[in-house]
């Protein structure tokens, strides 16, 4: 004859295991690898032209099979007239390396910078005045 099994009043849990946490991605400012940057950018010192965020840049033709793969970049983006914000964002590039990268393809004459159009703060009067008679012969 075999011992009559006990039962606990309150059964513990079973342990299970908890299921793998997806990999946390890092803050957006830990995210890029300094060295990577650095191999991107070349040694400091290098003169760089003054870019506002703003600044439209064009490129002038299909990138050379010279130039590396973030300029091969800039270049396929340049078609259309972009902002170096834009160009930072699309490439998840800093600002500090988009101007390297670009003061080199302005060296090179690849791209054109241009300032972006400021229109005036105040409309011209007689401008205003035109639109104000157009209106009133309606």
């Amino acid at each position: 004859m075999t011992a009559p099994r006990r039962q606990r009043r309150f059964p513990q849990q079973e342990h299970v295991p908890e299921p793998p946490q997806e990999e946390q991605q890092p803050p957006e400012g830990q995210k890029k690898n300094p060295e990577r940057l650095y191999v991107i950018t070349g040694p400091d010192g290098v003169e760089r032209v003054e870019l506002d965020l703003v600044t439209l840049i064009v490129a002038h033709a299909d990138p050379p099979p010279s130039a590396s793969p973030e300029q091969a970049a800039l270049l396929r983006l340049c078609t259309a007239p972009l902002s170096v914000a834009e160009l930072s964002a699309y490439l998840s590039l800093p600002f500090s390396v988009v101007t390297v990268l670009l003061t080199e393809l302005l060296t090179a004459e690849q791209v054109t910078a241009r300032a972006p159009i400021i229109r005036q703060a105040l409309a011209d009067r007689s401008l205003l005045e035109a639109v104000m008679h157009g209106l009133q012969k309606l």
